[in-house]
């Protein structure tokens, strides 16, 4: 399979994931829509089964379901990224863009917890003003981080009450 048709088997993935939580996407008219795009990228092409997919092999690595609507809001803006470069006059293109638009609207705290990971990743910590910046702040990272890890084992470690 090409990365188009993986890429619209994730838009696919994405589309239900969403759709079952409330959403007011129509996904048999979203199926037709991904159908007439599969046509127009030629998604049956051999290539398709070259290679490691796009998308489904990071999304099945984000496990809970707030991690998955952070990385699904970035898979979201990277379709409508590729449908933008696509004939959007088409009314199959239009109608899966308006859906995506839709989708990325409700993640929008999740794209910016994306971009925070990514502005994380970009950080220079070259300079002497940033590093003592962070140094400033590790008591309260670390703070952070013992909180987080102590109210997990809480809960895990929770006696079990018997009802007999």
């Amino acid at each position: 399979m090409t990365c188009q048709t993986y890429c619209l088997f994730v838009l696919s993935v994405i589309m239900i994931y969403f759709g079952c939580s409330g959403s007011a996407l129509f996904l048999g008219q979203l199926q037709n829509d991904i159908d007439k795009l599969k046509a127009d990228f030629n998604a049956s092409n051999s290539d398709v089964a070259d290679g490691n997919p796009v998308f489904i092999e990071k999304v099945k690595n984000w496990t809970e379901r707030n991690e998955k609507r952070i990385i699904l809001s970035q898979i979201v803006t990277l379709y409508l990224e590729m449908l933008k470069k696509t004939d959007m006059s088409k009314p199959h293109i239009k109608n899966l863009s308006e859906q995506l638009n839709t989708l990325r609207n409700t993640l929008s705290n999740d794209y910016k917890k994306f971009r925070d990971l990514v502005e994380l990743s970009n950080l220079q910590l070259t300079g002497l003003k940033i590093q003592r910046k962070a140094v400033s702040e590790l008591f309260s990272v670390l703070q952070k981080l013992v909180e987080t890890s102590t109210f997990k084992r809480k809960r895990s470690q929770s006696p079990k009450r018997c009802r007999c």
